[in-house]
């Protein structure tokens, strides 16, 4: 073919040759490039999920930037301090002494069974109670080294310092009643007598059988068997879980009437609907959650937002997320390997349930007042978790502590 000349390409082959050009042309993303950026992608994930799981400093009562002090409060020996409050007669005149542990998302003032115990018979039996701000809670400092045993010795602190002498009682409501467990198995030689009211168990303490405890544990709400689950096995994303807001975490920390019986929802009515002082009082001394549940139907004035504004002002991991990792966690000890602290009957020990507890599995205490036969059980038919709410039971719990 001659040099000069020039040969025809038709116009579908000429695009063809420009997509192909194009194509040589374009940037390759390669294989360290997007590496790179995956990299990057999950730096930035687990950056968040940090951030997610961290919980805020807590705002201690008395620094620059937490709540005042209001509250009487003693000093302990590793520096913090415990808010206190005083019930009945003076200690100087008492002749029963009394240290009262409150439950989950209450308080100082959350005292059930003052509300249905009037002065004359406070005055006749001569009791003195106190109640304190567990850890974290109210006005008392957060403890972040706390556990199931650091709580004992802060009530052994506590009635040294306000001198209830060698001996005194303790009496746990709720979550409380755990820290009566610890008293019993860390300073019994110090009690007088114990009650446990409603106490709220640890589905995994060894001594459970496994099938009763899952039995128990399935009665549970479906948001409360996981938000136990989180504090027993990942107490590290225990504040995530309960901030998050794609599923329903706590239901007590939530208020939800759910975890209530029909018994209790019944109690709650008539205290919201009576005027009468006597009910005004108990109305006051109902914990933190159910405060709040009663607010949402009656007016502020029949619940003061204060009483329950102080109750997590420092902050909800350091009270309540702290007490769900500690009470659903590895105990140092199991309760039902705890032995009889007064064998010669200088003292007793109390357990008060209702057999409708949804808080509380009644199938569970059954067992531990089996495992324990020194314990004196009392299980109250058709009663929930609000059981020292019942009329004349304030009374009834207080005299079977200080007769035996």
């Amino acid at each position: 073919m001659a040099a000069g000349v020039t040969r025809k390409i038709s116009a579908a082959s000429a695009r063809a040759h420009t997509r192909k050009a194009k194509q040589k042309t374009s940037f390759p993303l390669s294989s360290g490039m997007f590496g790179k950026i995956l990299l990057v992608v999950l730096t930035g994930l687990l950056a968040w999920a940090y951030q997610a799981t961290r919980p805020p400093p807590p705002k201690t009562c008395g620094s620059p930037d937490g709540p005042s002090v209001t509250a009487p409060r003693i000093k302990l020996s590793d520096g913090r301090h415990l808010a206190y409050k005083e019930i009945g007669v003076p200690k100087e005149n008492a002749k029963y002494k009394i240290v009262y542990i409150h439950g989950y998302d209450c308080c100082r003032h959350d005292v059930p069974i003052t509300g249905t115990l009037s002065q004359d018979v406070i005055e006749s039996l001569g009791v003195y109670i106190v109640s304190f701000d567990r850890p974290g809670y109210g006005e008392s400092d957060p403890n972040p080294k706390r556990t199931v045993k650091s709580l004992a010795f802060d009530v052994q602190e506590l009635a040294d310092q306000l001198g209830l002498g060698s001996k005194f009682y303790v009496m746990g409501y709720s979550m409380g009643g755990q820290a009566v467990w610890t008293c019993l198995r860390y300073i019994p030689y110090r009690l007088a007598g114990a009650a446990l009211i409603a106490p709220v168990v640890n589905y995994w303490w060894p001594r459970f059988p496994a099938n009763l405890s899952q039995e128990a544990f399935n009665l549970r709400l479906p948001q409360d068997q996981w938000t136990l689950r989180v504090a027993h096995y990942l107490p590290w994303l225990t504040y995530w879980w309960n901030s998050q807001k794609f599923f329903p975490a706590c239901s007590a920390a939530g208020r939800n009437p759910a975890v209530f019986s029909s018994q209790d929802l019944e109690l709650i009515s008539k205290h919201r609907s009576s005027q009468e002082s006597q009910d005004y009082r108990s109305l006051h001394s109902l914990c933190g959650y159910q405060t709040t549940l009663l607010n949402s139907t009656v007016s502020v004035t029949h619940c003061p937002v204060t009483l329950q504004s102080q109750i997590r002002q420092q902050g909800e991991y350091e009270s309540l997320h702290r007490d769900l990792m500690i009470s659903f966690g590895a105990w140092e000890f199991d309760p039902m390997d705890i032995e009889n602290p007064f064998p010669n009957n200088e003292g007793s020990v109390h357990l008060w349930q209702g057999d409708e507890d949804k808080l509380s599995p009644v199938i569970l205490q059954r067992y531990i007042a089996q495992q324990l036969p020194w314990i004196k059980y009392h299980e109250i038919p058709g009663s929930g978790h609000l059981v020292p709410m019942l009329d004349g039971m304030g009374v009834k719990i207080i005299k079977a502590l200080l007769t035996g």
